[in-house]
């Protein structure tokens, strides 16, 4: 199915740097360019997989993670609109497969721009060119605070500061918060048992409801102001 019209104006008002592209590559993303819909939990490309379109997203989420060969998974990063890739721009610039796995975490709208239009849109307009090579900077900063968070952070320190960055109450299973912080589920069940004790959250099915703000704060910043009162 190929992109209407009111899909391109879409793509390039949420990718910026697509505006004021040459005519040639706006004529060859409307005739050449996929248009894709996906319901929530749709693998979109797994580990050794080639690559061979840039997605644009126009509406949901695309959730990036790592398998371990334990079975355990963490969370690299997420495409949302207006964002690119960097492990696709990655794939097409070198013409190596995926290393991780791409899953669509909502019902996901996008834009597949093929290879050769990345290809002619790298060497015609810098501003995309600028565009792709600034998110792996942006990328490799994300990543680097990801490898020191599970290096030096402990998982309560962690597991607190996910539950105060998407309370005051989530939607969640256990089972997507340990994939999140590239745990288990077990021991993230029995970190959320000892915050319900403590008073800090109430739980319910797929429901975390932050009842002690302040404590979880305190504990994500520095675990040993309330080592006195929870451990793990």
């Amino acid at each position: 199915m190929s992109p209407e019209a009111a899909d391109i104006e879409r793509a390039l008002n949420l990718l910026e740097p697509l505006r004021g592209a040459p005519d040639n590559c706006l004529d060859r993303l409307r005739r050449e360019s996929a248009l894709l819909r996906v319901p929530a939990g749709t693998h979109l490309f797994d580990e050794k997989s080639a690559c061979s379109a840039f997605p644009i997203v126009l509406d949901g989420a695309i959730r990036v993670s790592k398998l371990g060969p334990d079975g355990r998974e963490i969370t690299l990063y997420r495409v949302t609109p207006g964002e690119s890739c960097v492990l696709t721009s990655g794939c097409l610039l070198s013409g190596i497969p995926y290393t991780a796995t791409g899953m669509a975490e909502t019902d996901v709208t996008l834009i597949g721009m093929t290879q050769p239009l990345f290809d002619a849109l790298l060497l015609q307009h810098p501003p995309f060119r600028r565009h792709v090579f600034g998110l792996f900077a942006e990328r490799l900063a994300d990543l680097t605070l990801l490898i020191e968070e599970v290096a030096f952070h402990r998982l309560d320190q962690r597991l607190a500061g996910l539950l105060v960055a998407r309370g005051p109450v989530l939607h969640t299973t256990h089972q997507a918060l340990a994939d999140e912080l590239g745990s288990v589920r077990e021991i993230v069940t029995r970190l959320l048992g000892q915050f319900a004790a403590a008073g800090w959250v109430r739980l319910a099915r797929e429901q975390i409801r932050l009842t002690d703000r302040d404590s979880l704060s305190r504990l994500a910043q520095d675990p040993a102001d309330v080592s006195a009162r929870h451990k793990p």
